[in-house]
Formats: C-alpha cells, structure tokens, sequence
C-alpha cells in the first residue's frame, strides 16, 4: 500500500489489525476491518484470546459486504494472524490482494491504528464498565455511533455511512 491510505470508492482498500483492552482484571481483543474510502467500521470480532478465528471470523463478516467484480486490496500489519496460510488462501480465493506494513513500522498502518486512539479516548477511558457483557453492549454502540452519526470534515460533514451512500446514488 505503501501509505497511500485513499481510496476512490468502497470496497478498494481496507486496513485492519487487533488490539488488546485490559479490562476487568480481563484482556479483550478486538480485530476490525476499515475501509479507507470513508473509514467506515465495516465489522468487528471480539474475543478474549488473540486466536486466528478471532481474524478469521472478522474476515468472513467483512467479506459479506463485497459484491462481485470489488478489486480489494486489504492492509495489515505483519501480526501472526495475517501470515497464516489459511488466512492467505481465503484472500486469494475471493481475489483479493494482501498488503502488509514493514516489519516495526506502525505508520504504515497508521489508519487503523488512529482510530485505535480514538476508539480508546471516546470510548474506553470515558466509562466504567459493570461487566465484559456491559462493555460489548456499549461497544456496540459506539461503533453504530461512530459509523453512523460522528461526522468527519474530510468527508463533506457526513458520517462514514451517510457519505457512502451520498457516494453510492451518485455513481
């Protein structure tokens, strides 16, 4: 990808990594997958281990958002997870390219890790948490916030959502 973190239209270019939240005296894990066109939150796994069907589940929810004849290219870091053989032959059955960050460098997936910052800092610092459920709950909240009512000025003051669909009735 070499940082060239644009996109023309939905479906081209999407980054995604894990991050860990200590909560609870518990580790969470979160793999998201954003797509550079809006950076819209396509889906999102969580679990409490790091384990490849954390990523491979977010893959294949990701990919139910693509139609026919997408040229996707999808970034990541080079985490354990995104070398896996299957992880590589799932991309290469649904035709698309894998992209990966130089070893130590974080600004080549610097995206998904700013909206890592932003997820902890409007998110996860603001609030106490009863419970992992109450967590997920409210997780789940912030994503359809952040997906659907947080407007960006780079996208014309529209949310991710509302700017793909702005984009998607005029092509």
């Amino acid at each position: 990808m070499k940082r060239n973190f644009k996109a023309e239209k939905p479906n081209q270019k999407w980054v995604t990594d894990v991050t860990e939240f200590k909560l609870l005296g518990e580790k969470l894990y979160l793999s998201p997958v954003l797509d550079l066109f809006n950076g819209e939150i396509i889906t999102y796994t969580l679990q409490a281990r790091p384990t490849f069907d954390l990523v491979e589940t977010m893959l294949d929810q990701a990919l139910k958002s693509t139609k026919k004849g997408d040229k996707l290219l999808i970034h990541s870091d080079q985490g354990w997870h995104y070398r896996m053989p299957q992880y590589r032959r799932k991309l290469k059955g649904n035709k698309i390219r894998q992209s990966m960050s130089r070893k130590g460098n974080c600004y080549d997936n610097a995206v998904i890790e700013n909206f890592f910052g932003i997820l902890k800092y409007e998110f996860l610092y603001l609030q106490e948490f009863d419970s992992i459920e109450h967590f997920k709950i409210e997780l789940k909240q912030y994503m359809y916030y952040y997906n659907h009512l947080r407007i960006k000025s780079k996208l014309n003051r529209k949310s991710p959502v509302a700017y793909r669909e702005n984009f998607t009735l005029t092509v």
